[in-house]
């Protein structure tokens, strides 16, 4: 088993853990109720963990990751049909559901 990512946010890592599912990466959250224990931990030991269960999959969770993280940081995107403005990790658009 390989920590793959962390978070001071459970949800953050609770959607990184859905995305993992949806690719058919077998992983676990840790440190998911530790928060807690802040005080007698450092608080950055008792951030959320996301764990792949196979060594062998740990490069494509990283990457995976990284492509998330990479389309979080595009800019929003106008869509040609109706001239909406969609967030830039939607592939189609809000509003008509018009290709991005």
């Amino acid at each position: 088993m390989k920590l793959v990512y962390t978070h001071p946010n459970s949800i953050v890592v609770a959607q990184a853990r859905s995305s993992m599912e949806l690719a058919g990466i077998k992983c676990i959250m840790r440190n998911e109720y530790a928060s807690g224990a802040i005080g007698e931990l450092a608080p950055i030991d008792a951030w959320p963990e996301l764990w792949v269960t196979n060594d062998r999959d740990f490069e494509r969770a990283t990457l995976l990751l990284e492509k998330s993280h990479a389309a979080i940081q595009e800019a929003d995107w106008k869509c040609e049909q109706c001239g909406s403005v969609s967030p830039a990790t939607f592939d189609f658009c809000w509003h008509c559901a018009g290709e991005r």
